[in-house]
């Protein structure tokens, strides 16, 4: 029934009373309305086989001897072309079908069928599919319904059609841009299953695996590099787009997959992988690649180990290796493998093995194995440079000249970059008039650093006549070649100042911040945002003139315009507050890069250490420590000298006759200056954040002068948290050292005790007492590594008292001297008064 219903259907699309279907098709008739009884159609004539004039898309065909007739299979080939016309695919199939199923040895074969479809016909209905809402997806449907019944011949032709191809192109772009990748890739991989490539009619290669990249989809690279007709150009492609966006994980993936697809090992992309890795930053990876080339025993060309060695660059080394087991293998270093060479010795500073490998180049050049080029001696000319060897540099230029090697805009600015650091201006100047008149143009890379070359030589107003000209688009040079009449001549700029340009001429301002303020809102007229550097260079211009709430107002306009400040900008306010003494400022800034987890770096930490010339508080002391501690954790070096001579200061302040005391404490002190001070600060930070809650105080491991220190700084802190009227709670005891039994009494623990007992008694007039020798055989005893916070003694020996540990350690005998909590209490009273 519902065979008879669709027939009825398609039947009313034609004027002709269809020719009876195959037997297979057939319908029982209704009896209450039998059909009419009609016969076929006559044989027509060969010339009209059909009533459309159009085309069939093979003009030759024969039938077969026991065929069925010309008229009843032309008939449905002119119907399934006006059903492909209306785009009304899904019927088009079905008759299709119909026709072809049940071909056996008296059937229509689908490909004798395809021949008598009218292409126009097809054509116009494939074309209505491509623009359709769903387009990509019913196309694909209707190829791959093509592909099933074996119309592969018409869809050749119908591919042909470069209107069909055309719209597939047109609508293949119009899906990039509205990132449907993935259907593009799937369209292109059926027509691929089809065995019809068509990816440079309709769309670029590249288009397709840029957006792939910005998709971040390395999986349809793949797919889509599969099917493409060069393959590996493809793959390398995707490898290299994922790598200029800072993908590895893709990079790396469509490698792998590359490794596998393509079934051989391909140079090209494990020298594109490697590019990439240095694209990335990430040059571990390289060597991993480079070693997994080696243990599958592949020797590498030219081009992969001189990827290698650029990334590399950076580990002069380990390129000097690669370049040793290149030479090795036999691979003739080209130019481009001493230009690495000459650049990892300029990032090494390694001046002489720059030289010494220039001088092997020039050997080679001068026998005709190689021929140095514009990168050989911009490289050359930079090493010298970062040398500050601006004679040398020149040099290098000269014999460019006389070779015939033109320099290019890398080898003025190196010139003319050494010349600046050199401090010689004019020279850097005639440079770059030079660089003009032999028609090389510069770039504001050059003028920058003629500017900044200025300003470092306090040359002021030259920088501002230099920016002046450069904003008029005009540079007035001196033409020494010329007459004196012209010897002036105008050189247009096809560039503009950039943000660097603005920053180097607001450090020109000094502290005329009206000046800076005015170059910022400059900046922004013509288009350009100030950065970090900008802001930060305002904060120490206004910090210059002495106006600290403006330096600090900058760090709040930062974070409300959405620049938020970083660690430049802080340190830059930081300076400011301490230049001006406004130290309760500086450690409130300190505290909020904290909050808003802003690392501080070395400049910041120094620049808080040395806030203050002396202490006058214990707050104060332990503002310092905890910041020389949270330096020291964030794997900084700090200079323990200077803070350790403010705490002796600190300490000393206690005893009544300070200068003499002092004075002997210095002259002490110079022995132990070879030995680091991080032990001693670290006691005192440690003993100063308990408190007073449980007296105790650990000298192990300190000289006497150490030791000194550390009980002064206890009993500094003792008195300031005192408040009269209140009473001592506890003696104060002191941990001299722990000794194993059996084993001798170190000789620097009578010294330290003489030292703390003479202080104590004679100084202070507080009464001491040595407590007998105490057995432990519970205490584990850790001195191995000295800068950890070593446990209070007192609270050990409380521990100890509760443990059951069935396993006894070897026994010690621990050395305490205690402080009478009653002589403390007249001590303080004392000092009060």
């Amino acid at each position: 029934m519902k065979s008879t219903t669709t027939l009825t259907i398609i039947a009313s699309s034609v004027s002709t009373p269809p020719p009876p279907l195959p037997k297979h098709t057939r319908t029982t008739p209704n009896p209450k309305q039998p059909p009419k009884q009609s016969k076929p159609p006559p044989l027509p004539s060969p010339s009209s086989s059909t009533k459309s004039h159009r085309p069939p898309l093979f003009s030759t065909f024969k039938w077969g001897e026991h065929r069925k007739s010309h008229t009843q299979i032309n008939y449905y080939a002119e119907l399934a072309s006006k059903l492909a016309e209306d785009a009304r695919f899904e019927d088009f199939f079905m008759i299709v079908e119909t026709i072809t199923s049940g071909a056996d040895s008296s059937g229509v074969q689908a490909v004798e069928f395809s021949a008598l479809l009218n292409a126009e016909l097809v054509s116009k209905g494939v074309l209505c599919v491509i623009a359709s809402d769903e387009g990509f997806q019913r196309l694909n449907r209707v190829l791959t319904g093509f592909q099933k019944l074996g119309l592969g011949g018409a869809l050749e032709v119908l591919l042909s059609d470069k209107s069909v191809t055309y719209a597939i192109g047109r609508e293949c772009r119009r899906s990039l841009k509205l990132g449907g990748v993935d259907e593009v890739v799937d369209l292109m991989e059926t027509l691929s299953g089809l065995g019809l490539i068509i990816e440079d009619d309709a769309v670029e290669p590249i288009e397709v695996i840029r957006n792939c990249v910005n998709k971040r989809n390395p999986q349809a690279a793949i797919r889509y590099a599969g099917f493409c007709t060069r393959s590996d150009e493809a793959f390398c492609t995707a490898i290299l787009e994922f790598g200029k966006r800072g993908d590895m994980a893709s990079a790396l993936t469509v490698f792998e997959a590359s490794r596998h697809k393509l079934g051989c090992v391909n140079m090209y992309a494990y020298r594109t992988i490697i590019d990439v890795c240095g694209l990335c930053h990430d040059h571990l990876q390289s060597r991993s690649i480079y070693e997994e080339l080696n243990a599958q025993k592949i020797n590498p060309n030219l081009y992969v180990f001189n990827s290698l060695m650029n990334v590399n660059a950076c580990d002069l080394s380990y390129t000097m290796n690669i370049y040793k087991h290149m030479q090795h293998l036999g691979i003739a270093p080209d130019i481009a493998s001493y230009n690495i060479l000459l650049k990892s010795c300029s990032l090494a500073a390694r001046l002489d093995l720059a030289q010494e490998i220039y001088k092997e180049v020039e050997y080679l050049e001068s026998i005709g194995s190689l021929k140095l080029d514009v990168f050989t001696y911009s490289t050359m000319i930079k090493v010298f440079t970062d040398g500050r060897m601006w004679q040398m540099a020149l040099g290098i230029k000269d014999k460019m000249l006389e070779t015939g090697v033109t320099p290019n805009i890398v080898t003025w600015s190196s010139l003319i970059s050494a010349c600046a650091k050199s401090g010689l201006v004019d020279q850097a100047f005639v440079l770059f008039e030079e660089m003009i008149l032999a028609g090389c143009i510069p770039n504001s890379q050059c003028c920058n650093v003629l500017l900044h070359a200025c300003v470092k030589a306090l040359q002021y107003d030259r920088a501002f006549r230099l920016f002046q000209n450069w904003k008029n688009n005009s540079f007035q040079i001196n033409n020494r070649n010329l007459t004196v009449g012209g010897s002036q001549i105008a050189i247009n700029v096809p560039f503009k100042p950039t943000v660097s340009t603005y920053n180097v001429l607001m450090k020109a301002c000094g502290t005329d911040h009206f000046l800076a303020k005015a170059l910022m809102d400059e900046m922004e007229t013509v288009g350009l945002s100030p950065n970090h550097i900008s802001l930060s260079t305002l904060i120490g211009v206004y910090g210059g003139s002495g106006d600290v709430k403006s330096a600090v107002q900058v760090l709040k306009t930062m974070r409300e315009s959405g620049v938020p400040p970083d660690v430049v900008a802080y340190t830059a306010a930081i300076k400011v507050c301490v230049k001006q003494r406004e130290l309760n400022l500086a450690f409130s800034l300190f505290a909020e890069m904290k909050k808003y987890q802003i690392q501080p770096n070395m400049v910041t930490y120094n620049t808080l250490l040395r806030a203050r010339t002396r202490y006058g508080s214990l707050i104060e002391v332990q503002q310092c420590l905890s910041i020389y501690q949270d330096m020291r954790k964030s794997g900084f070096k700090p200079n323990d000298y200077y803070l350790k001579e403010l705490i002796e200061e600190w300490c000393e302040g206690i005893i009544q006759d300070n200068h003499r005391s002092q004075g002997e404490l210095k002259n002490t002190s110079r022995k132990d200056l070879g030995r680091p001070h991080s032990l001693l600060l670290e006691k005192v930070a440690s003993h100063l954040q308990k408190g007073t809650q449980s007296i105790a105080v650990d000298l192990r491991g300190l000289t006497k002068v150490e030791a000194r220190i550390v009980v002064l700084a206890v009993l500094r802190m003792i008195k300031e948290n005192y408040h009269p009227g209140e009473f001592m709670r506890d003696d104060m005891l002191i941990i001299l050292g722990v000794q194993e039994v059996g084993t001798a009494v170190d000789k620097n623990e009578f010294d330290v005790k003489d030292a703390i007992i003479k202080l104590l008694k004679d100084n202070l007039g507080l009464e001491v007492l040595s407590l007998g020798p105490k057995i432990l055989t519970e205490i584990r005893i850790k001195v191995e590594n000295p800068f950890n916070s070593q446990p209070d003694l007192h609270e050990t020996l409380e521990g100890t008292k509760l443990s059951t540990s069935p396993t006894r350690r070897p026994a010690a005998v621990l050395h305490r001297l205690k402080v009478t909590r009653r002589s403390l209490y007249r001590w303080l009273e004392k000092k009060v008064q």
